[in-house]
């Protein structure tokens, strides 16, 4: 193998770079999302209800901001503790979202369906490219980054 090949990362690494991307995209939906819900709030006079939506806005931009960070830090070097931490927390992020908001025609299906399009994406190419992965044994490249602990 020349040098050339073994700084080209694996196929799973490819795709779950895919993943990586969609995750991001993910994360900038739920940013506008977030702000969205800020400015709903704000039309609100000072109250519990605005309090609590204010409250489900910070949720929405912590939520964007997990999804971006695992993104960029863990998912895009297909990493298995990213694809885990990723995988549940936008899960927790979407799936309420689309049984209590989606579903029952509180916001309109499209774009509403975005979100949940580009998660279900990210966790189809991340899982696929750990399967991948797994499959074909390490990435030589990824593991020479990460720095060795000697006993």
């Amino acid at each position: 193998m020349n040098d050339k090949e073994r700084n080209q990362p694996n196929r799973g690494t490819r795709i779950a770079r895919v993943g990586a991307i969609c995750y991001f995209l993910w994360g900038l939906v739920h940013y506008q999302a977030a702000y969205d819900v800020f400015l709903l709030a704000s039309k609100l006079p000072a109250s519990m209800e605005r309090g609590r939506i204010n409250q489900d806005a910070f949720y929405l931009a912590c939520f964007a901001t997990t999804g971006i960070a695992v993104a960029i830090l863990l998912n895009w070097r297909n990493d298995r503790f990213g694809f885990w931490l990723n995988a549940i927390a936008i899960s927790a992020g979407d799936i309420p979202f689309i049984l209590f908001v989606l579903l029952p025609g509180y916001t309109a299906f499209w774009p509403g369906a975005l979100g949940p399009v580009l998660w279900i994406a990210a966790l189809t190419c991340t899982g696929l490219g750990r399967s991948l992965s797994v499959q074909a044994g390490p990435d030589v490249r990824l593991l020479s980054n990460r720095a060795s602990v000697e006993p």
